[in-house]
């Protein structure tokens, strides 16, 4: 994988924003906003980069998107979108914020592999004007290709400043070998799984425990998935760092806008992806007070 691998398939837009061009597809970045507890408040904390594919001009989910791609193009494919979204993120995001994006472990069968990553990732963040320091590099829970491969590059992003993040943290035995394998700055905790949690008190009383665990290792946490206020009530309840959801804020699609006035309207998803969700059976926790009214940036 050479460095052009990524940057061959990019074109600019007249805004400065980066697209990426595989197959008869456009590939742009959206971002999520992240927000933090602070002071009875929330505010942006970071950013999660989302790609966003369009055929023909019509939007198509990413899912649809990554079926089509070989599995010997993955490793392109992923060059490709990290490099969109890093470069989108010189141009958009507001100084300071950090940037959550998702690395694949199953691309990473080889120690080449993550040496080029890693130097690639250094060279556009570079060209861009952004430390390593404000990205954070999150594991998806695909299988490892190659595990000495995989963490020899975890140990080269953690020695150049990148920070680690574990992504979907949930029931599942393997999330406690990955936290011990990966030694996190964050922990990402699975959506489904939250919310399920957060429907009755013992399950609550779970959540808040683990929190507090890993808040006493160092290790910050993120509640993802969030869709009701009452959630972010009980977020902020359980001590957890930063939360991510719909109804704080949804992607928005890259633009410099973001990074003078805070976030734009988002741009319509995919029909599916708008659906509000079902109602939840269970004990309802009223919010109390009404987050958005309380969001600084």
């Amino acid at each position: 994988m050479e460095r052009r691998a990524g940057l061959s398939h990019i074109e600019r837009e007249a805004d400065g924003t980066a697209i990426g061009r595989w197959g008869p597809f456009t590939l742009r970045t959206a971002f999520q906003p992240i927000f933090a507890f602070h002071e009875g408040k929330l505010r942006v904390e970071a950013f999660e980069a989302l790609v966003r594919p369009f055929r023909n001009g019509e939007p198509e989910t990413p899912p649809a998107f990554f079926a089509t791609c070989n599995a010997s193009d993955r490793l392109q494919v992923e060059e490709l979108t990290r490099t969109l979204h890093l470069l989108n993120a010189g141009v958009c995001l507001p100084e300071g914020v950090m940037l959550f994006i998702n690395i694949d472990p199953s691309v990473f069968t080889e120690q080449d592999i993550g040496d080029t990553t890693l130097r690639n990732m250094r060279l556009v963040l570079s060209s861009v004007g952004i430390a390593p320091a404000r990205v954070v590099c999150e594991v998806t829970e695909n299988p490892t290709g190659s595990q000495e491969a995989f963490y020899s590059f975890v140990t080269g992003l953690r020695g150049n400043g990148f920070r680690i993040a574990v992504d979907d943290y949930g029931a599942d035995e393997s999330d406690i070998s990955r936290i011990k394998d990966l030694m996190p700055d964050i922990v990402k905790f699975d959506a489904v799984w939250i919310n399920r949690l957060m429907e009755s008190d013992v399950g609550f009383a779970l959540l808040a425990t683990m929190v507090r665990s890993f808040e006493e290792q160092g290790i910050r946490t993120v509640f993802e998935g969030i869709e009701e206020d009452w959630q972010i009530e009980l977020a902020e309840k359980s001590g957890a760092s930063m939360v991510q959801g719909f109804v704080l804020a949804r992607p928005v699609m890259a633009s410099p806008e973001m990074k003078g006035s805070g976030t734009p309207p988002p741009e319509p998803e995919p029909e599916e992806q708008l659906k509000p969700a079902a109602p939840r059976s269970g004990p309802q926790h009223p919010p109390g007070r009404t987050f958005g009214r309380r969001v600084v940036r």
